[in-house]
């Protein structure tokens, strides 16, 4: 029970910090530095790029349309989009296949919910570590090109978010099936153990009746029988 916990709350844990991670704002971040102060700084998302100055005053743009966005992004909508909707359905499942929990019918049953949210959580995890992965991919692509004479952007705190969300989905997830799996094996087999004792306790009681009924007392004869009869085989 206590492995099953665990694995729910670090699975719960970073499907939350995936979550959050799509509405972030500092996906990738550019500043332009003055002589004493940061004059401006440049940062951008999945749905908008803004510009904050020195005095905190912050000027955003929405991209236009979905359809001119370039490919990675429309990727990385995708993808973080799926693994909050898996996540939330995991998180479900869990909460129905968990031992501590009175739904979800028989313990096979449960075991069965709970390698499905598992395996909802793993999904969820590989889909936000692979967006957050193209999204930084494409960073440091940019970055590291001698001929990309655009600004250059740096990794922002939203893509460390989402790779640590990432990992604990992936963590509790598997802890959640491996957990599930254990404990449904180790009572399937204690059942058997038991079945077969008990089994072999009837077969010996009943084997035990059937030599009490099929055996019988020895004949006792009296001293006076034993007379008699050697009386007669003597006048014989």
């Amino acid at each position: 029970l206590g492995h099953e916990i665990l694995a729910f709350m670090l699975s719960t844990s970073g499907w939350v910090l995936v979550s959050s991670t799509l509405p972030t704002d500092y996906w990738k971040v550019s500043s332009l530095d003055g002589t004493v102060i940061t004059t401006a700084t440049y940062w951008s998302n999945l749905w908008k790029a803004c510009v904050t100055d020195s005095t905190g005053v912050s000027n955003c743009k929405d991209f236009a349309s979905m359809l001119a966005l370039e490919g990675y992004i429309q990727a990385c909508r995708g993808l973080m989009i799926a693994a909050i909707c898996l996540g939330f359905f995991g998180s479900i499942f869990a909460l129905i296949g968990m031992k501590c929990t009175k739904i979800g019918g028989s313990d096979q049953n449960k075991a069965k919910i709970a390698c499905l949210a598992g395996v909802n959580f793993i999904l969820s995890g590989l889909c936000s570590l692979s967006a957050c992965s193209l999204y930084a991919h494409r960073i440091t692509t940019e970055f590291f090109d001698p001929m990309y004479m655009a600004q250059k952007y740096e990794l922002g705190a939203a893509l460390f978010i989402g790779w640590s969300g990432s990992i604990l989905c992936i963590l509790g997830g598997i802890m959640l099936c491996f957990s599930i799996s254990c404990s449904f094996t180790k009572s399937q087999t204690k059942y058997i153990y038991n079945g077969a004792a008990s089994r072999s306790h009837i077969s010996s009681y009943v084997r035990g009746q059937a030599k009490t009924v099929n055996q019988s007392p020895p004949p006792q004869y009296s001293n006076s029988s034993r007379t008699q009869h050697f009386d007669k085989n003597a006048y014989v």
